[in-house]
């Protein structure tokens, strides 16, 4: 397997540790427009895979007929940090729904920051389902079982016509056979696929008019995403920091164990990037530095993020992460 040293970590002036990676800029045809390493490196794509999976839900006219709002189609494609906002979409769209967390099959969890951790803890004294950041995706779920009369229990397992539908889907997409299927870590099926397989296949939902009937919703998903960037991770996340200086051009999705992808629509491409020891620091740091070679953001914003500093407990600067490609 090749790989690639992509980003490095440094403290008072010397090296402490370095970040390996693989990535590839690919269009909705499938020619590979730049690779970095060996991308038939097989990864779960976790919560990258988040963009593909809200199509599923809500192809075939299914978002209409539920009347979504664009908010809840971007916190259904969102790992999000259960800031106040994040929390009042969930829990209102279960009422609404008749439903409460228990229906959802995500764990318990606390907000992700650490102020709000403490104010949900002198609240409620124990972590909820709500606050856990696939919550979104989850009540998307219940609200299609809903709408088609699938089964609610259950919904998560890889059996279930949701998850048959997402697999399908995928292999459609990927043009790649789902051989393995794993479970992410907020319980639903997540697939084992070369890099370059899920990059395709993030290309193509990049690419609205291929997808034919589901080109509309395609669309309105990316459309709702860069809208609402906040709703889709949190106010300070990088994902939402990215695809706010985009413009609007691009959608930043990060997954667990340092996977990044990036929907280009006007590239009709993606570009994906999986970091081998699974450090999220240093996807953030490879998405931001592999994007600016596209030109799309302007360089002195981006390199903040790429030439990350280092403070320790004084917030003193004494190191740096640098992006090395």
């Amino acid at each position: 397997m090749k790989t690639i040293k992509m980003v490095e970590v440094a403290r008072s002036g010397e090296v402490e540790s370095f970040h390996h990676g693989v990535a590839i800029l690919i269009n909705s045809s499938g020619e590979i427009l730049k690779e970095w390493g060996d991308s038939d490196l097989s990864i779960y794509p976790r919560s990258a895979l988040k963009p593909i999976q809200s199509l599923n839900l809500y192809k075939g006219g299914v978002a209409e007929a539920l009347n979504l709002s664009d908010q809840l189609i971007a916190i259904t494609t969102a790992s999000h940090h259960s800031e106040n906002f994040h929390q009042e979409l969930i829990s209102n769209w279960l009422d609404k729904m008749n439903l409460n967390e228990e229906n959802l099959s995500c764990g318990h969890d606390w907000p992700w920051n650490l102020e709000d951790k403490f104010k949900t803890f002198l609240k409620y004294k124990k972590k909820r389902r709500i606050f856990h950041n696939c919550s979104g995706k989850h009540c998307g779920h219940l609200a299609v079982c809903k709408h088609k009369n699938f089964p609610i229990k259950n919904y998560q397992k890889k059996e279930h016509p949701i998850q048959k539908d997402l697999i399908n889907l995928i292999q459609d997409l990927s043009e790649y056979k789902i051989q393995n299927i794993g479970v992410d870590g907020c319980t639903l099926p997540n697939p084992l696929i070369p890099l370059k397989n899920f990059a395709l296949a993030a290309a193509k939902i990049s690419d609205f008019k291929s997808l034919n009937e589901n080109s509309n919703i395609a669309k309105r998903i990316f459309d709702s995403c860069i809208k609402f960037p906040e709703i889709t991770g949190g106010t300070n996340s990088v994902n939402c920091i990215l695809t706010k200086l985009s413009k609007g051009r691009i959608f930043f999705k990060n997954g667990a164990e340092g996977v990044f992808v990036a929907l280009i629509p006007e590239k009709k491409s993606a570009l994906a990037v999986k970091i081998i020891d699974g450090a999220a620091r240093a996807a953030e740091v490879a998405i931001a530095g592999l994007i600016s070679n596209l030109k799309i953001i302007d360089e002195n914003e981006l390199k903040k993020i790429i030439e990350k500093p280092i403070k320790n407990s004084a917030n003193q600067d004494i190191g740096v992460m640098n992006f090395l490609l």
